[in-house]
């Protein structure tokens, strides 16, 4: 009977603990706390010029964390007075493993007195953290008036209702 309690607390603290392992922690649009927390900051470098970085918690989406960078850019525009925005660099890290699984093989031999033995054995492992954390920073330039044509080139306005509004239904 003994026995057959401990197997099942054995059970229960291996489900704990793979529930715990792929639990993320959301990733909220909001100033960063911390040299590592999530969220955004900003960092003025000339008058209309930005560098911008939003750092999301482990297993965000790249996609979710570049539209805050985006966000964040299109705010910075228009409390200083801009309408739009471009961005004139932009780089996206990820830092931590974004994992998957392994396989192992392995062998030994043994003897014990007069006996001797040979054993194969084989493994697998997975990853069921939650991925990397990703960061976007973006050099941006503010500008007035009728934007430019061109691919980085963003309405303030226009970021703030799109990804902005959209934000709350995450």
């Amino acid at each position: 009977m003994k026995r057959h309690k401990t197997k099942g607390l054995i059970a229960l603290a291996f489900s704990a603990v793979l529930l715990a392992a792929c639990a993320t922690t959301p990733t909220l649009y909001a100033p960063q706390t911390g040299p590592r927390g999530a969220g955004y900051s900003e960092y003025r470098l000339e008058a209309g010029r930005y560098r911008v970085t939003f750092q999301g918690n482990p297993g965000a989406p790249v996609n979710q964390v570049s539209d805050y960078a985006l966000l964040r850019s299109a705010e910075l525009a228009l409390r200083d007075g801009y309408d739009w925005f471009r961005v004139a660099d932009r780089v996206t890290q990820q830092t931590g493993s974004g994992g998957g699984s392994s396989l192992s093989i392995g062998g030994g031999s043994g003897s014990y007195g007069r006996r001797s033995g040979v054993g194969l054995g084989v493994g697998t492992s997975f990853n069921l953290g939650p991925g990397p954390a990703v960061s976007s920073s973006m050099e941006v330039v503010f500008g007035k008036g009728k934007p430019p044509s061109g691919a980085d080139v963003y309405d303030a306005r226009a970021i703030v209702r799109t990804v902005g509004q959209g934000r709350a239904a995450v």
